[in-house]
């Protein structure tokens, strides 16, 4: 695989750019390699400058649902274009894309846009801190909330990958008002609260992990974390930047049955542009400014191509109700393909899958939690991703994050990536 050109930008990127990159995870530190530098994307594929083609399971790490450069979705921003670029005033879509998101899901009465998923959830604690006049929170192990000082305390994602899960620049006040709790443990949960009464605004979850891989919640955990929360009073937190629409039309909380108080969005409600949200019931939302005294602004949000985007995103997903049996379907057959590689030769590794979201552990542990996450050999994955990417199939460059398919996805893309699998693990375990 020639990589020339993007060997050639990367040198040029390091020079103006920290690390050479924008985020993190892009740099491909953890699987010591230099980053591949892509060029344009359509359907299920990505080309890079070189030429190369990849069949993608990153999806912009989500937000492609129906695959890269769907039409309707590249015909909105096209006629969004045109109307102008950024108003700094409210637009006609802005509502329409809020009413649609308040009847997707039912736990949001009301919903503030912003730009992403970071802006989201910083807001929503700032908020629920508001609402309680309490002062602390609670996160899950290996659980990333994007990168607010409050949530670089054990996080997941590039943190994870980069071991420096407690980034400087975090103050120790800040740290001392975030509480760690175990991902599916829910007497960790409920020690927190006994030690800490009173004072616990919120607690915050990814309701299914993807950032320390994918994780899935145990039968009861969201149930028992509603009823904690309850009986404490304090708010419950569902992050969906990731899920939201993703696993269902109303997100993990449907899935699951669980409604928080609040939710944070992003990803598919952007149909790939920089769009964040939050919401939840209206009398807590009724504090943000200016109805309130909570106050968050932002230049860019509701930015009117953002909005149609998102709204296109948003209306096609209301329109095929089979979407995410679609999905599902995809996402068994790769999984069920994955396990039958596994048997074969009992290699020590396992899978996790929610719908379209899946990850490959290099553990022969099930993986529950972010131990058992963390037990997962990064040489041996470094390894594997190096032989999926020279194959033409380009997955997560961390081991630590969830991979994504796509309604795009074909059987023969399904087949061609079970196909390298079986060639990759050959390569790792000889």
């Amino acid at each position: 695989m020639q990589t020339k050109k993007s060997q050639e930008l990367f040198q040029r990127a390091q020079k103006v750019l920290p690390g050479g990159v924008n985020s993190p995870v892009r740099a491909f530190k953890s699987v010591g390699r230099d980053p591949i530098f892509i060029q344009r994307a359509n359907g299920s594929k990505m080309w890079d400058v070189d030429g190369n083609m990849y069949i993608d399971y990153i999806g912009s790490w989500g937000p492609m649902l129906l695959g890269h450069a769907h039409p309707d979705v590249v015909d909105a921003v096209k006629q969004a274009t045109e109307g102008g670029l950024s108003f700094g005033t409210p637009s006609e879509m802005e509502v329409l894309i809020g009413e649609l998101i308040c009847e997707m899901v039912p736990s949001i009465d009301v919903v503030r846009m912003v730009n992403s998923g970071t802006e989201a959830t910083m807001s929503a604690i700032r908020l629920a801190r508001a609402y309680t006049n309490r002062d602390k929170i609670i996160k899950f192990e290996g659980c990333y909330h994007g990168h607010g000082d409050s949530f670089l305390i054990k996080a997941g994602s590039g943190a994870l990958t980069l071991g420096t899960p407690d980034s400087p620049g975090v103050t120790e006040g800040t740290a001392r008002d975030t509480l760690i709790a175990q991902f599916n443990n829910i007497q960790s949960v409920k020690e927190l609260f006994e030690n800490n009464k009173d004072t616990i605004a919120a607690v915050i979850i990814e309701p299914v992990a993807g950032n320390m891989g994918c994780v899935a919640p145990s039968d009861s955990f969201l149930d028992d974390l509603r009823n904690v929360c309850t009986k404490n009073n304090a708010l419950l937190i569902f992050d969906e930047v990731m899920t939201g629409f993703r696993l269902a039309r109303g997100g993990a909380q449907e899935l699951f049955g669980v409604t928080p108080d609040l939710t944070t969005l992003g990803k598919v409600i952007g149909g790939g542009m920089p769009v964040g949200a939050y919401g939840g019931r209206r009398e807590i939302m009724s504090m943000i400014s200016p109805s309130g005294s909570v106050y968050q602004a932002g230049t860019l949000s509701g930015n009117p191509i953002a909005m149609a985007s998102g709204y296109t995103m948003l209306t096609y997903i209301n329109k095929h109700n089979d979407l995410y049996d679609a999905l599902e379907k995809k996402g068994a057959a790769i999984e069920e393909g994955i396990r039958n590689v596994i048997s074969r030769k009992s290699y020590p590794v396992s899978v996790n899958r929610v719908g379209s979201m899946f990850t490959l552990f290099f553990t022969d542990k099930v993986v529950n939690d972010f131990e058992t996450a963390s037990s997962s050999d990064r040489d041996k994955f470094a390894a594997y991703f190096g032989s999926m990417l020279e194959q033409g199939i380009y997955i997560p460059p961390s081991q630590f994050e969830a991979a994504f398919i796509s309604t795009a996805h074909t059987d023969g893309d399904i087949e061609q990536t079970l196909s390298a699998v079986e060639v990759a693990l050959e390569k790792v375990f000889g």
